[in-house]
């Protein structure tokens, strides 16, 4: 009987995380320099971003998120801060720049530079929903899908916080 049950618990732990669809969407697309935040299904946040200049990378397709942390220290670029970091591909991150002025145009080493009001946001909101529910897609052009605003965010007070 014990094993039957533990089985069946396999089965449902397989079952449920092998079709995990994320709760929690960031898309960036790289041509227009923008991140979209969805929520279960709405677009709750557009965001100017920057990413790789000439010369660097940011890599593109779809990430988990691998791990993150409140602040971090590039060991590669003198030991800049990263604030609010989002590590989803190698050492590549999300995060925080005071780099305010360069936010809309490729500026950084790769990485995808955010406010730091909305690194706290999106950090806040991985922190939510857990890593595993977070899908990060990173594309060269806008996608072909329409993903609906929601007219009253409860979510948009986390905006007006900070």
């Amino acid at each position: 009987m014990y094993v039957h049950a533990l089985l069946a618990g396999f089965f449902l732990f397989i079952a449920t995380t092998a079709t995990q669809a994320a709760v929690v969407e960031v898309n960036v697309d790289l041509s227009k320099q923008k991140m979209e935040i969805v929520v279960a299904g709405y677009r709750e946040f557009t965001w100017d971003i920057s990413s790789a200049r000439r010369g660097y990378e940011t890599p593109t397709g779809k990430f988990w998120v691998n791990w993150m942390t409140p602040m971090h220290y590039s060991e590669q670029y003198e030991y800049s801060p990263m604030p609010y970091s989002i590590f989803f591909h190698e050492g590549y991150a999300i995060h925080a720049t005071n780099e305010l002025k360069r936010l809309g145009r490729p500026a950084s080493h790769g990485c995808i530079r955010l406010s730091l009001e909305n690194a706290k946001i999106l950090y806040g909101l991985v922190e939510l929903y857990g890593m595993r529910n977070v899908m990060i897609e990173v594309r060269n052009k806008q996608s072909a899908m329409a993903v609906p605003a929601r007219e009253h965010s409860p979510l948009r007070m986390l905006e007006q916080r900070f």
